[in-house]
C-alpha cells in the first residue's frame, strides 16, 4: 500500500503531463485513471471494538479492493446525459448500464459515417465494444430497448420500403436462372453431337455477368449471432452492425467460442473493431472477404458466465486483447431497491435522442463503387489533440513494470484510442458542422475512458482472486453490508444460513471463508448465550465499509 507521499512521486510522471493541459477535466479524467484508483491509506491506529473487550490484534490484508467511483455523468452530451435520466429514473437500472445502452446506439447509428484520426496514420473506426458485468434481472433490455428504438424503427422502415424491389429481384431471378438453364442445356446437347459450343459459351459468360444483384436491405442488430453469421451479414447484406444482447452467454457461450474455434472468432472480432479486412475462408461454400464493415458490441454477463469464458479461453480473452477491446463495468446491483414507479406519460428527452439517432441513420451511408464504405475522416482539433496526448502519454508512462496500470496494461492500451472514439461520437451526434472534434468532446470521452479503465482495474483484480479467497471477500463484503444495515459488529451465523450469499448459506461453504478472515484477524465466530455469532473487526468497517490495507 503507497501512502500520499510515495504515490505523489511514483506519478510524477503523470502530474508534469497533466501540468502541460490546460483543461482541468483532463486532468480530473487521468485523476479518475489513477490516483482515485488508489486504495485508502489504512488507519494507523485501529477503533477500539464496540464491545469493550480487548483491542483486536491488527487485521491483515486479505485482497487489494479498489473502490469504485461515481459514473462521470455529467461528461456525457446533454441530449444524452438528459435521455439517461429520464431512462434510469423509470428503469433504477445500475447508471452505468443505462449510459453504455446510450453510447451502444450512438456506435450502431454512427459508425458507418465516420472514423476518426488521432494523428496522422492513426486512424480508425469509432465503433465501441461495450460489456456490462451483471446478473439477469438488472433491465437491460428495457435499456436496450429504449435507446434502440430508433434504430429499430429505421430497419423496420427499410424494409418496407425494400420489398417492392425484393419483389423485382425475386422475378428477375427466376428469368435468369430459366435462361442460364436453357444454354446449359444446349451446350450439353451440341456437346453430346460434338458440335461447336462456343457461342452458347459467350451467351452463358456473358449471362453471368449480368446476375440480378439483390437489394441490401439494413439489418443493424444482431442478438447472439457466432462470429462467421456475424461476418457473413456484414459482407451479404449490410456492412455495418451489432451484437446487441442481454444474455451474452448466447454469445461467449456459443458453440462458436468453443476451445476449438475461440482463437479464431476472437481474431475476427478483434478484426472488426479495428476496421481491417477480413477473408473468411470456406470449404464447402463460398470464401468471402469482408471490407471495410463496422461493428458494434453490447452486452451484459453474469460474472460467473465470465469466469467460465475465461477458463474456457484461457490466456487468449486477454491475450488476444479481446477484453482490452471493451469499456467495461462493474456496477453494484440495483435488485431490491427498485419500488414500483408509474411510467411517465411522456418521454420528451428519449423522443429528442431517437429523432436525432433517426436523422443521422436516414444520412446516405458513404459508399464507394464497390460497394464498401468510405466513411468521412474526423480529425482532433489542435486543442483537443494536445488534451488527448495528454491522456495518451499518461497512460502510457503507467503501463511500466512498476507502474499502476502494469497489471491491465492490455486494456490501459486501447483507453486513449477508446476516448477518441467516444469523442467522434459526442461530435457526430451534437453536430455535422465540422471535420474536427472539439475539446469539450474529447474532455468528456476521455474522463467516460478513464471511469471505464478504473472499472477494468477494480474488476480484473478481483475476478483473479482464487475461489477460497473470492468466498472470503464475498463474505466480509456481506458482513459489511449487514453491518451497515443493523448497526452492529456481531452477526448471527442464522442470519447468514437465512438471508446471506446464496453461495454461502451451507456449512460447508462458509466455515472456510470464515475461518481464512479469523485467520487474518478480521472477524472472529464467538459463542453467545448459546447463539454462535460473527463477530467484525472494528477496523474493516473504516472508509465506509472498504477495508484498505
Amino acid at each position: 500500500m503507497m501512502n500520499e507521499e510515495s504515490t505523489m512521486s511514483d506519478n510524477s510522471d503523470f502530474n508534469d503531463l497533466a501540468a502541460r493541459c490546460g483543461d482541468d477535466m483532463v486532468r480530473s479524467a487521468i485523476d479518475s485513471a489513477l490516483n482515485a484508483s488508489q486504495l485508502y491509506a489504512a488507519p494507523s491506529e485501529q477503533p477500539a471494538p464496540s464491545n469493550n473487550e480487548a483491542t483486536w490484534p491488527m487485521a491483515q490484508p486479505l485482497v487489494t479492493k479498489i473502490a469504485p467511483e461515481p459514473y462521470p455523468l455529467d461528461a456525457l452530451p446533454a441530449m444524452v446525459r438528459a435521455a439517461v435520466m429520464e431512462v434510469q429514473g423509470f428503469t433504477k437500472a445500475p447508471l452505468p448500464m443505462v449510459v453504455l445502452s446510450a453510447m451502444s446506439a450512438l456506435s450502431l447509428a454512427i459508425q458507418a459515417r465516420v472514423d476518426i484520426g488521432r494523428a496522422a496514420g492513426l486512424t480508425g473506426p469509432c465503433s465501441l465494444f461495450g460489456l456490462v458485468i451483471a446478473d439477469s434481472g438488472e433491465r437491460k433490455s428495457t435499456c436496450d430497448g429504449k435507446f434502440t428504438q430508433a434504430v429499430k424503427e429505421y430497419e423496420a422502415q427499410q424494409t418496407e420500403i425494400t420489398k417492392p424491389f425484393i419483389r423485382e429481384y425475386n422475378a428477375a431471378v427466376g428469368v435468369w436462372e430459366a435462361k442460364r438453364s436453357g444454354i446449359k442445356d444446349k451446350i450439353r446437347a451440341l456437346a453430346k453431337d460434338s458440335k461447336p459450343t462456343r457461342e452458347f459459351e459467350e451467351r452463358l459468360s456473358d449471362l453471368e455477368n449480368h446476375e440480378p444483384i439483390k437489394p441490401t436491405v439494413p439489418r443493424l442488430i444482431y442478438a447472439d449471432a457466432t462470429p462467421e453469421a456475424l461476418t457473413y451479414g456484414l459482407y451479404k447484406n449490410w456492412p455495418s452492425g451489432g451484437v446487441v444482447s442481454a444474455e451474452a452467454g448466447a454469445v461467449l457461450g456459443a458453440h462458436g467460442m468453443n476451445s476449438d474455434s475461440v482463437m479464431r472468432n476472437l481474431a475476427t472480432l478483434n478484426q472488426l473493431w479495428d476496421g481491417n479486412p477480413l477473408t473468411v475462408d470456406r470449404r464447402t461454400s463460398e470464401s468471402y472477404t469482408v471490407r471495410g464493415a463496422r461493428l458494434t458490441i453490447a452486452l451484459q454477463v453474469q460474472e460467473a458466465t465470465l469466469r467460465d469464458f475465461l477458463k474456457r479461453s484461457g490466456t487468449l480473452a486477454r491475450g488476444t486483447g479481446f477484453l482490452a477491446r471493451f469499456l467495461l463495468a462493474w456496477p453494484e446491483s440495483t435488485q431490491g431497491y427498485r419500488t414500483f414507479t408509474e411510467p411517465p406519460e411522456s418521454w420528451p428527452a428519449m423522443e429528442a435522442f431517437n429523432q436525432r439517432i433517426a436523422q443521422i441513420l436516414n444520412q446516405s451511408l458513404p459508399l464507394n463503387a464497390d460497394g464498401n464504405l468510405t466513411p468521412t475522416l474526423l480529425t482532433l482539433s489542435p486543442d483537443a489533440k494536445a488534451a488527448w496526448i495528454v491522456y495518451h502519454d499518461a497512460i502510457e508512462c503507467e503501463l511500466k513494470n512498476s507502474g499502476d496500470l502494469f497489471d491491465v496494461r492490455d486494456v490501459a492500451a486501447k483507453s486513449a484510442d477508446n476516448a477518441a472514439r467516444i469523442a467522434a461520437l459526442f461530435h457526430v451526434f451534437e453536430t455535422d458542422q465540422s471535420n474536427q472534434v472539439s475539446l469539450d468532446s474529447i474532455n468528456g470521452a476521455t474522463r467516460i475512458a478513464a471511469w471505464h479503465l478504473h472499472e477494468s482495474r477494480r474488476f480484473f483484480g478481483e475476478i483473479a482472486l482464487p475461489e477460497g479467497l473470492k468466498a472470503a471477500a464475498l463474505l466480509e463484503d456481506w458482513l459489511i453490508d449487514y453491518y451497515k444495515r443493523e448497526n452492529t459488529f456481531c452477526v448471527p451465523v442464522a442470519a447468514l444460513q437465512q438471508t446471506g450469499p446464496v453461495s454461502l448459506r451451507r456449512k460447508e461453504a462458509y466455515d472456510p471463508a470464515i475461518q481464512e478472515l479469523a485467520t487474518l484477524h478480521r472477524l472472529r465466530k464467538v459463542n453467545k448465550n448459546r447463539n454462535i455469532l460473527i463477530e467484525l473487526n472494528p477496523a474493516i468497517i473504516e472508509n465506509g465499509g472498504i477495508c484498505a490495507y
